[in-house]
């Protein structure tokens, strides 16, 4: 620990230009994918305001006093929090801090903005309600992918394997199937997320990294997304699996390393772009400087894949079934030439424009983890993040809508903020609250 202490701190002392060139870059980023449809009218085909699935709609609601209070609390006794805390009070304040920010922009919209989105007919809960026999619809799932069957999956049924979908059936078989309620579940869930990166960077010594990147992992924008997206749980999911892979390998522990595997392969059945998260997998296992969990992780998340393909739902049969929906619909209509960038741009406004300040910073610690992974724990983690999303990108199978596909990416990318000179943290926390609560009162997101 004490290494990576050393070098986050001597990092964050650094007094050069790289910052507020990587803040530029971002926010010039932003203005360009906004601007370019604008003022050339290129139809890059999603509604209203690239690169953002949104339109204008300033307002204000029932949430807005109390997300500028959250705000101004975490801008004045975040960073103290989260570095002198006890471990035992610092992960549940940082879960009720997320969930309280995550619903209170929520609540700018009063209810509708937690069960609107979960309640539309293209998401799962529909679905969900009039599935009353899930191995039977395992049998049937690949073959009503293509818009060519008769019966076809509504949107996101269709584009993700039958793991959401059994969330969500067992929230309605619960009685939690209203959108209120499953909205109120994936708040909680997601919220867990921070928490789940304060535990792997525990395991891998670089603990205050992480306690020093906590106010921004807390409070991204990221957190307009999350409150209403069932892929917020999917990071959630991501995250817990990578710590159980932390401590695994901490502790040597066989259990560790099974959970992992299971929340890993689980999360092989919620999205098709999440088997990149084995990048990041790796970059823990260098990290620690230890193999010793990877084949009992390997095992159990293998045995989910197979589990369900003897149930009906062959991954391997339904990529290439997707691949072709996607292709014969809006994919094959938006443009590579702007989606390739334009995506990134959307990641930003995930994020928040910070985000290039903190790469930025990140960047000599993360050559340096190229080499020597194991003594730059946290730029280890950030690099897995960075390339993650490269892949994603360059694979053309998420052309839009990436402010809610990416954020189990967003946290890893966010620990990055840990190198920020110091200086730049509380002006830097000012800036992505502020651009949190813009994003939530001037745009009206369909997700």
């Amino acid at each position: 620990m004490p290494q990576a202490q050393v070098r986050v701190s001597a990092s964050a002392r650094t007094g050069t230009r790289a910052p507020l060139w990587g803040l530029l870059a971002a926010l010039s980023l932003l203005g360009l994918a906004m601007a370019v449809p604008a003022v050339t009218g290129w139809d890059v085909r999603v509604r209203w305001f690239p690169p953002l699935h949104a339109q204008w709609q300033p307002r204000v609601g029932q949430g807005t006093a109390l997300a500028v209070v959250v705000a101004v609390l975490g801008v004045w006794q975040g960073a103290a929090l989260a570095g002198r805390l006890p471990w035992r009070w610092l992960l549940p304040v940082t879960w009720v801090s997320g969930l309280v920010w995550m619903l209170s922009l929520a609540l700018v919209d009063g209810e509708a903005g937690i069960a609107r989105i979960l309640e539309h007919e293209y998401e799962y809960l529909e679905t969900a309600r009039t599935t009353t026999d899930f191995p039977a619809t395992l049998e049937e799932y690949v073959d009503r992918i293509p818009y060519a069957h008769p019966d076809n999956w509504p949107v996101h049924i269709a584009g993700h394997p039958p793991g959401a979908l059994l969330f969500f059936v067992g929230l309605v078989r619960v009685g939690l199937g209203s959108g209120l309620a499953a909205g109120l579940v994936v708040s909680a869930v997601a919220a867990t997320t921070p928490v789940a990166v304060l535990v792997t960077a525990r395991a891998l010594d670089a603990e205050r990294a992480a306690r020093t990147a906590l106010p921004f992992l807390v409070l991204a924008p990221a957190a307009v997304w999350q409150a209403v997206s069932a892929d917020a749980m999917f990071a959630a999911v991501a995250a817990w699996g990578v710590a159980a892979l932390a401590v695994a390998a901490r502790t040597r522990s066989v259990t560790w390393a099974v959970v992992a595997g299971l929340l890993l392969g689980y999360c092989v059945m919620l999205s098709y772009g999440l088997p990149l998260l084995g990048v990041l997998a790796v970059a823990v296992l260098l990290a620690a400087r230890t193999w010793f969990p990877l084949p009992f992780a390997t095992v159990a998340a293998l045995a989910v894949v197979l589990a369900f393909a003897a149930a009906g739902f062959a991954w391997w049969e339904a990529l290439p079934a997707l691949h072709e929906r996607y292709w014969d619909g809006v994919a094959g209509r938006r443009p590579t030439a702007y989606w390739l960038w334009g995506n990134l741009a959307a990641l930003v406004f995930c994020a928040g424009p910070l985000l290039g300040a903190a790469l930025a910073s990140s960047a000599r610690p993360m050559a340096q983890a190229v080499w020597r992974p194991g003594r730059q724990p946290a730029a280890t983690l950030v690099l897995a993040g960075v390339l993650m999303v490269v892949l994603a990108d360059l694979s053309l199978m998420s052309k839009a809508e990436v402010e809610r596909i990416w954020l189990p990416f967003v946290p890893w990318l966010m620990l990055s903020s840990a190198f920020l000179p110091t200086r730049w943290r509380r002006p830097g926390l000012v800036l992505q609250v502020c651009f949190a609560l813009l994003v939530q009162h001037l745009l009206w997101s369909d997700w």
